[in-house]
């Protein structure tokens, strides 16, 4: 009989006493300590695992659960050699999964308290003569409320308390280091947190001649200049390494043994599409544990991993970025893949500078996978890797589409209204429909770092063509800034179906030198369509000039004039 399926737990022990479903693991342990490495970071996607496996690193080593029997039925047991390591260590065990706090303030208390939670916990070490009286006075002192520097060597301190009760070194765990980080960038306080965490980190893992071994997970690798500029004994395994590639996520082997246990041996393609496609090392075909736990409880498809988190950095970089970034993303929206440079050193504050640090930031989080990569020659800079990169499956780009949709909630009914408009070709309800949604939703498609009447027009109308595709795919191909006669046209929509017509439209800002009125630039942008030949590519395709309808769209700030060949202005 199948075993019962348990949702969100992410503690070993409950796992194991629970009996409930569970893809086995702990050869991970056999791995990382024969590796011998002093402090090893392990960047994953969320939900793949990482807090659960932290959970039976602490299970497996701390003191707290010698003589433990979690451990007799599974893989790890099995050998002779790991057997003698179990409940042999202090661990020191902390997650900074939840701080996700909106100030720095905010921020570096939750890490202080988390760091307090484990003085908390040990508090019997100051109850005893394993400290003299200063140490017991700054162990009964240290608080939320204590300065940087007792708290950044707090860490470390602890380390020493724990040697001198059990003679041994800390093996220390920390879980999602990188959550505050992103909370950080997204939130205005980057700065002041990086300082803080680099200096908490440098005391507890360099130089600490208490410290056994460490692992940290995250989502991300924080560059190694912001947070981890001293550090010079970390291993870094990412989601291109080869160690560890099948010790997070399920492998399509372990994801098939489970479908044919719970009689779903038909849905195997379907979950295929649905959750497959992530790729560890030279892994390939590795799925991510949630969604296929919750497939196999309500045995229907829907994006669970996807549903998991508010995607608000994702939603931010891809709606605040240039024309480029938009362009991009809609290429991927429509299965399409884009090449560029990664670096999975992720650079925080310079991700609204760099383009290829959007994308490595989006492959890191799992969204993205890479199709291919090839080495390439260059003009000034030698050799350079290039990635060409896709939606990693379906239930993410079910999720992008919903982002899009999402970013026009607040005026969805303005929207919708704009759209029927369209459709019908009722240029007086497109122009109040689209200047209604201009005042509510403009200012939400810039950047923030230098507003400007002149970028904005850019980014809300590439924001805007994303919209019209979520919206419109059942019925037209959407597509933007592409080749087309004699030059790039801004939005194209390929109808689906014979009956629809054809619909080309291009933007343009007005120059006050050259246009008086936005009548003018109406005028300047559909002049634009017939100079550059824009309908030469609905017409290849067997769409008559009757059945091609061609906008032009004027902008002064947030004011907006729509105009046709076949109105008057």
């Amino acid at each position: 009989m199948a075993k019962t399926i348990g949702i969100g737990i992410q503690d070993f022990e409950k796992i194991i006493t629970r009996n409930v479903f569970y893809v086995d693991k702990t050869l991970f342990i056999k791995e990382w300590w024969e590796s011998m490495d002093d402090v090893t970071l392990i960047t994953r996607p969320r939900r793949f695992g990482k807090t659960l496996t932290m959970s039976m690193v602490e299970h497996f080593f701390s003191v707290e659960y010698a003589g433990s029997k979690l451990f007799e039925n599974t893989n790890i047991w099995k050998d002779c050699a790991c057997r003698t390591l179990q409940g042999t260590y202090p661990v020191i065990s902390l997650s900074f999964a939840d701080i996700k706090e909106v100030s720095y303030e905010q921020a570096r208390k939750k890490i202080c308290e988390s760091i307090i939670d484990i003085y908390n916990k040990y508090a019997f070490l100051a109850e005893d003569d394993t400290l003299g009286e200063k140490e017991k006075t700054y162990y009964n002192a240290l608080s939320s409320d204590s300065d940087d520097a007792a708290i950044t060597i707090s860490l470390r301190r602890m380390s020493e308390y724990l040697y001198r009760r059990y003679r041994k070194k800390a093996i220390i765990l920390l879980d999602e280091y990188d959550t505050p980080m992103q909370e950080a960038y997204v939130n205005g306080y980057w700065e002041k947190l990086a300082a803080f965490t680099r200096s908490l980190f440098n005391a507890t893992f360099k130089g600490n001649p208490y410290l056994e071994r460490a692992i940290m997970t995250g989502i991300t690798l924080v560059s190694r200049e912001s947070i981890f500029s001293d550090l010079n004994n970390l291993e870094i395994i990412t989601t291109t390494s080869n160690k560890y590639e099948d010790c997070f996520g399920f492998t399509e082997e372990e994801v098939f043994s489970a479908l044919d246990e719970y009689c779903l041996s038909d849905k195997k393609e379907e979950v295929k599409d649905w959750y497959d496609g992530f790729i560890f090392g030279h892994k390939a075909d590795i799925y991510n544990p949630w969604s296929i736990i919750n497939f196999l409880d309500k045995q229907q498809f829907s994006p669970y991993w996807a549903n998991t988190s508010s995607n608000s950095l994702a939603g931010k970089l891809i709606r605040e970025g240039t024309k480029q970034v938009k362009d991009s993303f809609q290429q991927l929206l429509d299965g399409g893949s884009i090449c560029t440079e990664i670096d999975e050193q992720i650079v925080y504050n310079q991700l609204n500078l760099d383009e290829s640090a959007i994308w490595s930031l989006l492959l890191a989080s799992g969204y993205l996978r890479v199709k291919n990569r090839r080495t390439e020659k260059t003009a000034y800079s030698g050799w350079r890797q290039v990635y060409e990169l896709e939606i990693t499956n379906y239930e993410t780009k079910i999720m992008f589409r919903n982002m899009v949709k999402g970013w026009f909630a607040s005026s969805a009914s303005n929207y919708n209204d704009f759209i029927k408009g369209l459709l019908a070709d009722d240029l007086k309800a497109m122009n109040a429909y689209m200047n209604r949604i201009t005042k509510t939703t403009f200012s939400y498609f810039d950047s923030g770092n230098r507003p400007s009447e002149e970028s904005e027009p850019e980014r809300f109308y590439h924001g805007f063509v994303l919209g019209l595709m979520v919206t419109l795919e059942d019925r037209y191909i959407i597509t933007s800034n592409r080749e087309s006669g004699f030059g790039r046209y801004d939005v194209l929509m390929e109808p689906r179906n014979a009956q629809d017509a054809g619909i080309i439209m291009e933007f343009k800002v007005q120059d006050p030198e050259d246009e008086k009125t936005l009548a003018d630039t109406v005028k300047a942008a559909l002049q634009q369509i017939e100079d550059k030949e824009y309908t030469s590519v609905l017409e290849a395709r067997g769409i008559p000039q009757s059945r091609i309808r061609k906008y032009g769209f004027a902008f002064r700030g947030k004011t907006v004039l729509i105009g046709s060949p076949l109105y008057s202005l």
